[in-house]
């Protein structure tokens, strides 16, 4: 996605430790004319698939899963980071954030994710896999579907990714980061 890669090109930067950092119009200050530009992209690859449900994590994923539910008119869940006293009936799973160096217990209600749902997982990141594991163990939880999971930004070097893959799941990544070695940004 041109539109997308020029502009983590221009706005993106770049820090030790692989650290690609776009808060500036993805995840904290939002481009909401890129959104829906992305949330356009997702649609059109995930075209063929049967979907009935969205699913991401909170927080960064949330922007990019709502334009793709608006565009199929679907409704969107996110996965929550912080157990809410009053959600009963709860799947959770761990996730480890790459970002934050950290493990989060994560939940979603059974109310809104069941058995026969079809299911796809949008999220800002894939580097490692991480929340995306999280996210399958869900969907299995619920006797739902996983039938893709598409990403804004795949940086590739962190195998995420080809791990997915090599699982046969349906991989959609609009931009892919083979490097950023040095603090340079080289995209595939």
């Amino acid at each position: 996605m041109k539109i997308l890669k020029d502009r983590i090109l221009k706005d993106g930067k770049c820090f030790p430790g692989g650290i690609l950092k776009v808060d500036n119009f993805i995840n904290h200050q939002m481009d909401p004319i890129l959104m829906k530009s992305i949330g356009v992209e997702f649609v059109r690859r995930f075209a063929s698939n049967p979907i009935n449900k969205i699913i991401t994590v909170e927080a960064s994923g949330i922007a990019p899963a709502i334009m793709v539910g608006y565009l199929l008119e679907l409704p969107v869940v996110f996965a929550k980071k912080k157990k809410p006293s009053t959600m009963e009936n709860m799947l959770t799973t761990t996730v480890f954030s790459f970002t934050k160096n950290r493990s989060y217990e994560v939940c979603v209600s059974k109310d809104f994710l069941c058995p026969g749902d079809k299911v796809l997982f949008i999220d800002d990141f894939l580097a490692n896999g991480n929340a995306a594991k999280g996210m399958i163990d869900l969907v299995k939880q619920a006797g739902a579907e996983l039938v893709g999971m598409g990403f804004i930004i795949e940086k590739a070097f962190q195998h995420g990714g080809e791990e997915l893959r090599e699982q046969g799941i349906h991989v959609e990544s609009l931009a892919i980061i083979e490097s950023l070695d040095h603090c340079e940004i080289k995209i595939r």
